[in-house]
């Protein structure tokens, strides 16, 4: 993807849309490999959202210091999922800059992915405009990068360590409007195994849920 992201709320402004993702993940402890899919939805909200203002009054935090955020909606499948089982879900999550370029601060959010309860993390941008996120919860700690191979190209890889110890790669393209949205892709996602390996978590999807 050419030319530079000045800060992280344009990273994320980048991420808005709708995106189909594929996922492998490696579950050390088993030491075996599970594949799966999602669709995610990712919408801007203004930095006087008041979901947004909500949300740093949750965490203890001022909302002048707000830079923006966005709701995401998310609905997949594993490939070790039982009968009926599915994930999906919703969470809205805002930006506070630490620094004076954007580029690092703490990412508050209404609900975790590996837990349901509020978590607040860390966000950073690396020399290579990469996204970096660090969550601690109260069993597991998890580092994820993202990153852009195109303006239609996400990359992203975390490693989740804690009572669940895994390694997960994914890539995920951007849907064209037309194409079938977050909102009801459960079926598609968790029925269609042509769309991922056949090769045996959404659980813990994402600190930003794609």
């Amino acid at each position: 993807m050419s030319g530079s992201i000045a800060d992280a709320i344009s990273f994320f402004r980048l991420s808005c849309g709708r995106w189909r993702s594929q996922r492998s993940s490696h579950h050390l402890l088993h030491r075996r490999a599970e594949a799966g899919g999602s669709f995610i939805e990712v919408v801007e909200l203004e930095a006087a959202d008041p979901r947004l203002e909500a949300i740093a009054v949750l965490h203890g935090q001022d909302p002048a210091g707000l830079v923006g955020g966005c709701r995401v909606r998310w609905s997949g499948s594993m490939a070790w999922d039982k009968a009926g089982e599915a994930h999906e879900g919703e969470s809205v999550f805002g930006l506070i800059p630490t620094d004076e370029r954007g580029r690092s601060g703490l990412l508050l959010r209404d609900r975790g992915y590996a837990e349901t309860a509020p978590v607040a993390g860390h966000f950073a941008m690396d020399d290579h405009d990469g996204l970096l996120l660090t969550t601690s919860y109260e069993t597991m700690n998890s580092l994820e990068r993202f990153s852009f191979a195109g303006p239609d190209v996400r990359l992203r890889t975390s490693t989740v360590e804690g009572l669940s110890n895994t390694a997960s790669f994914c890539v995920e393209t951007r849907i064209a409007d037309g194409a079938t949205s977050a909102t009801g892709a459960s079926a598609e996602a968790t029925g269609s195994q042509a769309d991922v390996p056949a090769s045996p978590e959404i659980a813990c999807l994402s600190a930003l849920g794609w």
